[in-house]
């Protein structure tokens, strides 16, 4: 009896030689198969010499292995069945249409049987899924490798190929292994997370979560039977949406009938290269199911898609339990690059699925909490290598395999250590000194005209020194006003996690004595920051301040959280500033400080809400879900010095709006009201305003300091990101690969008599200019507006905007329009 041996082999496609990945090599007649990894390996097990082994792929005709050589080992090379790069008409010119076009019928049958196809349209589906995702530098010459700064570091590079001159540097790694549950009545998903590890870099200088958070956004899963794709922080419409005939071309390019049920490959292109669509191929089923079976898709060399130099995905379906078809492979890479040629980095995110059970009804005790679930298990925990070659679907590659022992090699190098401390203080604004940190380093010099000159010094401790207490001070001196100012904070970490990181849980009390600007409340940048030290207009209008406060903070894993603070405030007008009096009889009384005791409470919900966590701020990773705020602040007098007894109540929302072919939108929301009477004006709404040059999001950026002031308003703020869909259709400006960004913001509000000063003469006067014309004012009948026009994309990071204020023009020392910038990089 003949005894089973062992083939190796890898199979190519022959006209590209790039390596085929998921081709079937089966014993025909029987159920024993196997398929090649991403690298076009594959090994197999034969029963004897005259077992008849095929090898097949979609889209290519099939090929039998000869074994009568004797040989073990198999270069296979799959030449296309009929590949199309393009199809061109010539005379007699003939338009291309939807109209009697049998490829447009066919992707409308698969539009049509598109829910019944998807994994939403079935009941119940359970099945075992495994994702990798890896990055690595890519393209890099043996001149780069071989620098002198790169001596120590030789173990990391890697050849691209067995023939390629180019290395690659594997930099990231990260697997997870799940068992994910479906119900489709009441609709529920549920994902276990049995295992999942990845290569994590020292936490001082990177969020490991954050950045895996936005590592898996840009690679996001694919669905085609979604109508709208998400990568890269954009949208792309599927081939096979709703509204896809509109916005492609199909045409029917071959039938292959050596499968079953046979199929037909249908190609389809944008009719537009510059728009936000995929061009590839389709294999639809022709059972009746009108199912995708298999799927090859990229984008075009036109596309207005920054920094990305290839985008590939490869779709594989197969069929369950119930016949129908189902995602069992999906492979998506893309190439990162500053330009066409020269070093990027690639990354690649393959999803496979086993165990794919479908129609198995679960108790809804298995649904219950949290979409996503950690049930780790403590082998790899403890990072059995051989537990997870048992998980995996499938083997690392070489490259793979090298990333984690490197990495952990990596970080014990003293000079790689000393270049992340660089790099950290370059991207955050802080230097690492043993247990604390040094910065922000953009506001150690400010200018501002009531300080003039301002230089500051700060810091802050971290869990060098201790995981429960953290602490952070900075100190400032103005040469114009001669005075100090002052930060000390001490926070007590609740959870022993850092207060820094998610989920936050402190308690924290704090000093600050400092200037400020009334009603400027900055997002992402410090108030000193050096770069808005130059700003347009009369800017005297500032306050001194002397503020105590006790905070505490609770974020829990749902993305809910609660705030509570209680805050003694000391202000002092400074500048052009005067707090006064006005008695229709007798001379103006000043009054030389405003105190206030105030009690808080805030809520926040942002559903799935994912960020990258930086030294200062979170950098949202945006999805789909709305954000909503609440906040309430009581004023209490007579405690703690308190003068004035008010309610005060905001609530907010933010929302992202994606547009699919025609961008996206971010819509806030916001409004507040506050009660109680006779109320000193700086204790009321004084609208966020921007007198700088930067283009503020959140602010107003052609109102002045402290022009409009509230005790009850509603606003909206819309910014709508085009993405080039008029200007990339322009001959020879959509070579600028420019993009189109409009804006709205409106406010309107009002004043009740008992807290305007026009009418109640016990309440501080309006703010006057240097000129004494009054320069704060209250709304009239109408909302104040602002509209901007911008081109974004300029040299692929900044915005330049044009912006117009509508109305309220009568003010003094107002700007009609002006220019605004802002730096902002996207994909």
């Amino acid at each position: 009896m003949a005894q089973t041996f062992q083939i190796k082999g890898k199979v190519t496609d022959r006209d590209t030689q790039e390596p085929i990945e998921f081709a079937t090599i089966a014993i025909v007649g029987s159920t024993k198969a196997t398929k090649t990894d991403e690298n076009g390996n594959f090994t197999f097990s034969v029963p004897s010499k005259n077992a008849k082994v095929r090898v097949s792929y979609v889209g290519y005709p099939s090929q039998d292995l000869d074994f009568a050589s004797g040989k073990t080992f198999f270069n296979i090379t799959l030449a296309p069945e009929n590949e199309i790069a393009e199809v061109v008409i010539k005379r007699p010119r003939l338009k291309y249409s939807n109209k009697n076009n049998p490829a447009v019928e066919l992707i409308r049958q698969v539009i049509d049987h598109r829910e019944q196809n998807r994994l939403t349209g079935q009941n119940f589906v359970e099945f075992e899924q495994y994702e990798k995702i890896s990055l690595g530098l890519s393209n890099l010459s043996p001149k780069f490798v071989n620098r002198k700064a790169f001596k120590n570091y030789q173990f990391l590079f890697q050849k691209e190929s067995d023939t390629s001159s180019t290395y690659m540097l594997p930099a990231y790694m990260e697997e997870k292994v799940s068992k994910v549950y479906y119900r489709n009545d009441p609709k529920k998903t549920k994902q276990y997370i049995l295992a999942e590890q990845k290569a994590e870099f020292d936490p001082k200088f990177i969020d490991n979560e954050g950045l895996a958070n936005y590592f898996n956004k840009l690679y996001d899963k694919v669905d085609i039977y979604d109508n709208n794709i998400t990568l890269l922080t954009n949208q792309f419409l599927s081939p096979i949406a709703n509204s896809a005939p509109t916005f492609y071309r199909y045409y029917i390019t071959d039938t292959i009938k050596n499968v079953s049920p046979n199929l037909v490959e249908l190609s389809f292109f944008p009719r537009n290269k510059s728009d936000f669509l995929f061009q590839g191929k389709l294999y639809v089923s022709l059972d009746g199911q009108y199912a995708v079976q298999g799927a090859k898709m990229k984008v075009s060399e036109d596309i207005n898609l920054n920094f990305v130099r290839d985008l590939n995905i490869e779709l594989t379906f197969d069929k369950d339990n119930v016949d129908k078809y189902y995602l069992s492979r999906s492979s998506l890479g893309i190439d990162f690059a500053l330009t066409g040629k020269g070093s990027g980095i690639r990354g690649n995110r393959i999803v496979s699925y086993k165990d794919y059970i479908n129609g198995n009804p679960k108790p809804d005790t298995l649904y219950a909490g949290a979409e996503i679930e950690r049930k780790i298990q403590k082998k790899t925990v403890d990072n059995s290598q051989k537990y997870w070659e048992g998980l995996r679907q499938g083997l690392l590659t070489s490259k793979e395999k090298s990333i984690y022992q490197n990495i952990d090699s990596l970080q014990t190098m003293p000079s790689f250590r000393s270049f992340m401390d660089v790099a950290a203080l370059v991207l955050s604004g802080y230097k690492q000194a043993g247990p604390i940190e040094i910065g922000p380093v953009n506001t150690f010099y400010s200018y501002n005209p009531v300080e003039g000159l301002r230089l500051r010094i700060g810091g802050r401790t971290t869990e060098q020194l201790s995981n429960r207490f953290f602490s952070e001070a900075y100190a400032a001196y103005g040469f114009e006003d001669k005075k100090w100012k002052y930060f000390v904070s001490g926070t007590y970490s609740l959870n022993n996690k850092s207060v820094y990181k998610f989920p936050q849980h402190y308690i924290r009390s704090s000093y600050q004595k400092d200037t400020k600007i009334p009603g400027q409340n900055l997002e992402f940048i410090q108030e000193d920051n050096v770069l808005l030290s130059f700003k347009r207009g009369e800017n005297k209008s500032y306050l001194y301040n002397n503020v105590y406060k006790l905070e505490y903070k609770a974020e829990f894993s749902n993305n809910f959280s609660i705030n509570a603070g209680l805050t003694k405030w000391k202000q002092n007008p400074a500048g052009i500033i005067r707090y006064q009096i006005i008695p229709k009889l007798g001379d103006p009384i000043q009054i030389n400080e405003l105190n206030t005791t105030e009690a808080s409470i805030g809520f926040r919900w942002a559903p799935k809400e994912q960020f990258y966590q930086g030294k200062l701020y979170r950098t949202p990773v945006y999805n789909q879900y709305p954000i909503f705020t609440f906040n309430y602040t009581a004023g209490i007098k007579g405690v703690l010095g308190g003068e004035y007894n008010y309610h005060n109540f905001t609530a907010g929302a933010f929302k992202r709006i994606y547009l699919s072919q025609l961008g996206y939108a971010d819509v806030n929301l916001d409004g507040t009201y506050i009660l109680g009477n006779n109320i000193a004006y700086p204790l009321l709404t004084l609208h966020r305003a921007n007198q700088t040059y930067a283009y503020q999001l959140q602010s107003y950026n052609l109102m002045n300091f402290m022009e409009f002031i509230s005790d009850q308003h509603a606003s909206i703020n819309v910014q709508y990101y085009m993405n080039g869909f008029i200007l990339n259709k322009i001959p020879l400006i959509k070579k600028l690969q420019l993009r189109e960004v409009f804006s709205f913001k409106g406010l309107y509000g009002g004043l009740r008599n008992e807290n305007n000063p026009s009418y109640n003469e016990d309440l501080f006067a309006w703010q006057r200019n240097s000129d004494d014309q009054i320069s704060s004012f209250t709304f009239g009948n109408k909302p104040y507006m602002e509209a901007s026009f911008g081109l974004g994309n300029i040299f692929k990071i900044l915005r330049v905007d044009y912006v117009r204020r509508l109305n309220y023009l009568d003010h003094p020392n107002v700007s009609n329009s002006g220019i605004r910038a802002r730096i902002k990089v996207d994909f």
